[in-house]
């Protein structure tokens, strides 16, 4: 029987744990390698995490990095999970390719601008040296 209850439930980190070990149905330690990084309201930041490497894979990455290293290894796992979700297939290749794609159009967007700003210059110059405002 299911008991439905007013109100958001008591988000006492100490009792509900890391969102890894929520979502992994296990009791959260203090040695636990996730808890810093996957606090337990952020679920979804970890399942996305998860279905991508693995529960099993990230921590023995993480234990086999230095301490001061795991943020940002975390922060890089993330990133690409989420990349993932929007494109399964490409993941952050996809990203890269289309800022890479963007960048090009950009510059082939100035060189236009550069060719029209050369010619108006050119034609500024033809006009300026035959003009008999200059020769006064």
């Amino acid at each position: 029987m299911t008991t439905i209850t007013s109100g958001p439930p008591n988000l006492n980190e100490k009792s509900i744990g890391c969102a890894a070990c929520r979502h992994l149905r296990r009791k959260c330690t203090p040695e636990c390698v996730f808890a810093p990084y996957f606090p337990s309201n952020e679920l979804m930041k970890f399942f996305n995490v998860h279905a991508c490497f693995g529960a099993s894979n990230v921590s023995k990455l993480l234990q086999d990095l230095p301490e001061f290293c795991r943020a940002d290894a975390v922060e890089a796992l993330v990133f690409e999970a989420g990349e993932r979700v929007i494109n399964p297939v490409d993941g952050i290749l996809g990203r890269i390719q289309d800022v890479l794609k963007h960048i090009t159009e950009v510059r082939e967007e100035i060189d236009d601008l550069q060719m029209k700003i050369d010619y108006f210059e050119e034609k500024l110059q033809l006009s300026g040296s035959t003009s008999p405002a200059q020769a006064e």
